[in-house]
């Protein structure tokens, strides 16, 4: 029998060089940037009670959370699927500001099962959080940083697909349907299967203005999809109108900050919808049919931890981003590695240090060591002039043995 303990499970990756740079570069560039920004980094545990794991947001991960029982309280545990609910509690539980509090974090989530769009089951997720502000001015920040994540990371022509979950919900509670009823027209709209979706409403016995709205809702994408909504959703009661409205402020308030920016809108596009409470949004880039960055509105999250608060934010997978993007300037210097003696000399030791302090990856050979230092990515050498240490530089092709002459 073959020995396969190399092998990974399925969806769990390793990150080998240089990619591993490529994203530890990334991934300081963001940190920095939403820390310019005013969001101060958290750092949630990667294992929780799963009860807080599946609050708000959670109760939709269930299926994608491992679980295990804690051996030391008897009490079921969950490896984290998002962070969005720990970020709450953090806001909630442990700083309890008055002010809205700006939050971001990264690491690792685990999913029982790869549907992102990097198709890992261990995406390295990243995002932001703005909580305890309702208005859409806080909607547009988040939407800013989610472009300006996408420019940093090197991802051309992003596109932002906008919707808003209470114009379904609003439809759904107008038309008087029961929660299996609700959800089983839900399905239907996010496949935009319109025959299913009349069938539906025709069993549940809707008719007249509303069944042509709720109708209606598939075809409600795309630039102008907002304009044609106060058409066609012109007598929906006020909790759509008010989402609409909501909307559009929403929109006018991104083009003051973002004339430039390609924005869609898909009224039956409703992510999250069993928990969101306002606003969604997906990222997505010319080409590529799965969302690289998604988020929206989901006020009252942190009610389960005693102190209910707006909030709004965003996540994405590091790894993916990664993936899309055009390669990145690491931040040590790409010019190659530096090949230095095992020498003790204080001059050596200096040069090494200045190489290093300026951005070079310098590497001591150790004594009798084997293989080729190719395989080291050297291309110049530290040899010694004078009384002093100068480099050379290396032939591309220049074997070992002429390397180390």
């Amino acid at each position: 029998m073959n020995d396969e303990r190399w092998l990974l499970p399925a969806g769990i990756d390793e990150v080998l060089p240089p990619q591993a740079t490529e994203l530890e570069s990334l991934r300081r560039a963001l940190l920095d940037l939403y820390m310019s920004w005013g969001y101060e980094l958290v750092i949630p545990p990667f294992i929780d009670y799963l009860d807080s794991l599946l609050t708000g947001t959670g109760r939709d991960l269930d299926l994608q959370t491992f679980k295990l029982t804690d051996q030391l309280s008897g009490r079921l545990l969950g490896v984290r699927a998002d962070m969005t609910p720990q970020v709450a509690r953090i806001d909630a539980h442990q700083l309890r500001r008055e002010a809205p509090t700006r939050l971001c974090y990264l690491g690792t989530v685990l999913h029982t099962r790869g549907d992102g769009f990097a198709g890992t089951r261990s995406p390295l997720q990243i995002g932001a959080e703005i909580y305890g502000h309702d208005g859409p001015e806080s909607d547009v920040e988040i939407l800013r940083l989610v472009v300006q994540t996408l420019e940093t990371a090197g991802i051309a022509s992003p596109y932002l697909d906008l919707g808003h979950v209470g114009v379904y919900r609003g439809l759904a509670q107008q038309a008087r349907l029961s929660r299996a009823d609700e959800m089983r027209l839900f399905e239907a709209l996010q496949r935009k299967a319109r025959s299913e979706i009349a069938e539906l409403i025709a069993d549940a016995g809707i008719g007249g203005a509303v069944g042509d709205m709720l109708l209606a809702l598939p075809d409600l994408n795309g630039d102008d999809a907002l304009a044609r909504a106060g058409t066609a959703l012109r007598g929906a009661d006020a909790p759509v109108l008010a989402a609409l409205d909501r909307l559009r402020r929403v929109a006018d308030e991104l083009q003051r900050w973002l004339p430039t920016q390609p924005v869609h809108f898909d009224l039956a596009e409703l992510r999250g919808y069993t928990y969101k409470t306002g606003m969604v949004f997906a990222a997505f880039v010319p080409g590529w049919g799965l969302e690289i960055a998604r988020g929206g509105r989901y006020d009252d999250i942190g009610s389960v931890f005693g102190r209910a608060r707006p909030a709004v934010g965003f996540s994405t997978d590091l790894k993916g981003l990664i993936a899309l993007a055009e390669p990145r300037k690491a931040g040590i210097a790409d010019e190659g590695a530096v090949l230095a003696p095992w020498d003790a000399d204080p001059g050596l030791s200096a040069e090494i240090a200045r190489l290093r302090a300026a951005g070079r990856r310098v590497i001591q050979e150790l004594p009798g060591q084997p293989g080729d230092i190719g395989e080291l990515g050297c291309t110049a050498c530290l040899e010694r002039r004078g009384s002093g240490w100068a480099l050379r530089p290396l032939a591309a092709d220049a074997g070992d043995d002429q390397a180390r002459a």
